[in-house]
């Protein structure tokens, strides 16, 4: 009882414990935006064998510049490890190959014809499912969406760790 009386004094002046309080959460509602959204694309991905993470790989590549492992972790918002497993996975299937570099310790990888043709096979088949949201959202409401949450990332990142 004593920690539950201690949790709802450390909420901020004016704000009542309780759904609202849960339901406003900035977090909370971040991943309920995520969650909603990526189900609309799951089944594209899921179609193809193919899970997010992979899809999101394959979409980084798919202007056909050559990408090293680091530049992929920090568009496709994955872990080194995470990102060495999906690479292996790729390359297995050819759908990405590893590309010579000037500089031995750079692993840099480009989509095959095979992995630009899946790409390119998921975007069409999910166009309609982008389109939809657009519509039913509003392309100039997405647009600042987009535009609030990269400043909202931005923002973030420049403020002062924790520790």
């Amino acid at each position: 009882m004593k920690a539950d009386a201690h949790a709802l004094s450390a909420l901020p002046e004016g704000v009542t414990p309780g759904k609202d309080y849960y339901e406003r959460s900035l977090t909370v509602a971040l991943l309920r935006a995520r969650e909603s959204t990526m189900r609309r694309f799951k089944r594209y991905s899921d179609a193809q064998n193919l899970t997010l993470p992979q899809w999101r790989v394959l979409r980084a590549l798919a202007d056909g510049e050559p990408l090293d492992a680091g530049t992929l972790c920090q568009r496709c918002v994955i872990l080194p490890p995470s990102l060495t497993r999906i690479l292996r996975a790729l390359a297995e299937r050819g759908l990405l190959a590893q590309v010579t570099c000037n500089d031995a310790r750079r692993h840099m990888v480009t989509l095959t014809d095979k992995g630009k043709a899946l790409f390119d096979s998921l975007v069409v088949q999910s166009e309609d499912s982008r389109r939809q949201i657009d519509e039913a959202f509003g392309q100039e409401k997405m647009q600042t969406l987009l535009d609030l949450l990269n400043e909202l990332r931005e923002i973030t990142e420049r403020l002062p760790d924790l520790d």
